[in-house]
């Protein structure tokens, strides 16, 4: 599921060099977002950003100092940023409405990453979800289906 959504990212950015991050590329968009779901409870885990490194370097197989380069370039964009539009707009031109739907399944891998969730995480993932055009029915299924994988996960309430 992940692997498709990320698949769309690699077609469309495939003819861009690695290391060069331009602020419109969909990779970019989709870091500073998972860096606005990380920062959202006040603090990054050194798991959260194991977590997403393992994502993005699975993914778009890129080497340790392209990696660096994508996400410093996202969370520069992500902590410049005033809301959650330019990011979801971006990406809502490139992925269809199921791709959407996986990318709110990766934010939650994110939340869960550190064995922990906040009200904080789950307003920030309601708020792009929306944007994203994500039903609610649709994000909480993700988020159940997340936490049922990790351990100790928590699929309870809203």
């Amino acid at each position: 599921m992940f692997d498709r959504i990320l698949e769309v990212f690699h077609q469309l950015t495939g003819d861009r060099p690695s290391g060069d991050f331009a602020p419109d590329d969909p990779r970019v968009a989709f870091v500073a977002l998972c860096f606005q779901v990380m920062e959202a409870d006040g603090s990054v885990s050194k798991d959260e950003q194991n977590r997403l490194q393992e994502l993005l370097r699975e993914r778009y197989e890129l080497d340790k100092a392209h990696l660096a380069s994508l996400m410093e370039t996202g969370r520069e964009m992500g902590s410049e940023a005033v809301d959650y539009y330019r990011f979801t707009s971006d990406l809502k031109r490139h992925l269809g409405p199921d791709e959407c739907v996986e990318l709110v399944g990766a934010l939650w891998d994110l939340v869960y990453a550190d064995g922990e969730r906040s009200e904080m995480e789950d307003h920030v993932i309601w708020r792009i979800a929306d944007l994203l055009g994500v039903s609610a029915r649709d994000r909480v299924l993700e988020r159940q289906k997340i936490a049922a994988r990790t351990a100790g996960g928590d699929t309870g309430g809203e």
